[in-house]
């Protein structure tokens, strides 16, 4: 019997209106790929499932379109596209439509959180809620013969998390990473209600777990699968219920797995389970800062930051042996160039170990997005750039260029050569991990100096010469199957589930 041949593929962007972002090493696994193939069982209705897996990030050439064809693809599943992704997950599913692959399906934030009519009813449908709702229905239909042309429209999120054990990548494919590095959600949701953030809107307010043993499980088997650290990619990983139950397990097992988790700034109040993720393993922790001034951040309705307690945090992760990775964002619409170069100042003056810097981006679907628009203010127009590396919209006192450049220099004057020597040689690190962790400071640091030089964005991939393509050759394709050269910027989609207002109900009287 034919089987059912699944291609579970994660679009890599434009570089606006050029090529696409290809590198020969990527930094961070798209977990979501790995999520979904665990999701997707050996038989279907009585026939056998195959599944290929394409991170488009670390594609050197351009053979894995080769997957995009029938005799090797009878479903593509576009996953994890959020709206910068939109234009090239739309060119891909083209190029396999026009190869005679029946059946496509895009999946991801952006189409969860955003009217994609404009390009519905195509020959390529639409996923608008969590891949556990609908992707049996999914596979059921493309056995069947038919997708329709939208999943998810009764309901966007699961009220209760049941994941089977993460099915891990292969070694080969581990090695195409800088570090052999897998990502597990051990819960998601997020009980804040920042109007710039899209978490809210894609997983809901409340904190959703999945069962300890699952993670568990999950994080065994990637171990034996042959990674060599992990990322728990659940958002405010200190405010997840089984969090302590998580980290003592993995405390049992022994297995010395060093992972990465992310935080919130409360995390600083709690030093007793900072100590207990440095003796579950934990390396390092990201926590999103943002901005140093409190009128900023409230205005941005992060109201739980404290700057104050900013440096608490780092204390305390020094004292554990865990490296601070502090995420900020410029360009809010209140700062100037003053209050941008103070905030980078004040950053590099805690020195946190690590640091990612971004523009301020009205991603759609958010309500930052929607306020903008209401305003006016969004003069871009390509999706491609709503990618945190460029000014989409009219700043009050802040030019597209004064912004890049703070951008790169800020990152360049904190990754500078001395300080990077210094925090790989002298910073506090686990006992058991200070090889890894030394390796990864140095590493890391270097490699964000490389990509800055370069006014490429750090997280926005690896490094290499690769042979990639561009928009021009996918623009005749994209109006023959689409009818449209652009998308037009779409306007949130509101939530019309009865549950899913519950997982959401605060939202409004937070604002």
């Amino acid at each position: 019997m034919t089987p059912l041949r699944v291609v579970l593929l994660k679009p890599s962007k434009y570089t606006a209106a050029g090529p696409v972002e290809r590198f020969r090493k990527g930094f961070m696994p798209a977990s979501t790929l790995h999520h979904i193939r665990s999701m997707t069982p050996p038989e279907v209705e009585g026939r056998p499932v195959t599944v290929e897996i394409i991170d488009e990030y670390i594609e050197t050439d351009l053979r894995y379109l080769d997957a995009l064809r029938p005799e090797r693809c009878s479903l593509l599943a576009l996953v994890g596209v959020q709206s910068h992704q939109m234009h090239r997950a739309l060119d891909l599913a083209a190029l396999a439509r026009s190869n005679g692959v029946r059946h496509c399906i895009i999946g991801g934030p952006h189409a969860i959180t955003c009217d994609t009519t404009e390009v519905q009813n195509r020959g390529v449908s639409f996923a608008l809620s969590e891949a556990e709702l609908i992707w049996p229905r999914i596979l059921c239909d493309a056995i069947a013969g038919e997708l329709q042309p939208v999943y998810g429209t009764e309901q966007r999120w699961q009220s209760e998390l049941d994941p089977p054990v993460l099915i891990p990548p292969g070694r080969s494919l581990l090695r195409r990473y800088f570090i052999p590095m897998l990502g597990i959600y051990p819960a998601r949701g997020c009980p804040y209600n920042c109007n710039f953030c899209s978490v809210v809107k894609i997983a809901g307010h409340r904190i959703r777990s999945q069962p300890v043993e699952t993670t568990v499980q999950s994080v065994i088997a990637a171990r034996q699968a042959g990674a060599k650290m992990m990322v728990f990619t659940t958002d405010n990983f200190n405010k997840y219920p089984d969090a302590r139950p998580l980290l003592e397990r993995l405390i049992e097992t022994k297995m010395s797995m060093p992972f990465f988790v992310q935080c919130d700034a409360q995390v600083s109040r709690d030093e007793e389970f900072i100590d207990l993720l440095a003796r579950a393993g934990c390396i390092q922790m990201f926590v999103g800062v943002e901005s140093f001034s409190r009128k900023t951040l409230h205005a941005a309705r992060k109201h739980h930051n404290d700057p104050s307690q900013y440096e608490e945090i780092i204390r305390h992760c020094r004292k554990h042996g865990i490296a601070t990775h502090f995420s900020t964002i410029i360009g809010f619409p209140d700062q100037d160039e003053n209050d941008i170069h103070e905030n980078l100042a004040e950053l590099r003056r805690m020195q946190p170990v690590f640091t990612s810097i971004w523009i301020l981006t009205p991603t759609p679907g958010t309500d930052q997005y929607d306020d903008f628009m209401a305003a006016d203010w969004i003069d871009e127009k390509n999706l491609d750039r709503f990618d945190g590396t460029t000014l989409v919209w009219r700043h009050p006192r802040l030019s597209r260029k004064q912004l890049e450049d703070f951008l790169f220099r800020g990152m360049r004057d904190f990754y500078n050569v001395p300080d990077l020597v210094s925090k790989a040689l002298f910073h506090p690190s686990s006992p058991r991990f200070a090889l890894q962790g030394r390796a990864v400071d140095l590493g890391y640091g270097l490699f964000n100096r490389l990509m800055v030089n370069r006014r490429q964005h750090p997280l926005s991939g690896g490094f290499g010469h690769v042979k990639r393509d561009g928009v021009a050759e996918y623009l005749p394709l994209r109006k023959k199957v689409f009818g449209i050269e652009q998308l037009q910027l779409a306007r949130s989609l509101k939530l019309v589930n009865p549950s899913d207002q519950r997982l959401y109900a605060f939202a409004a009287a937070a604002k």
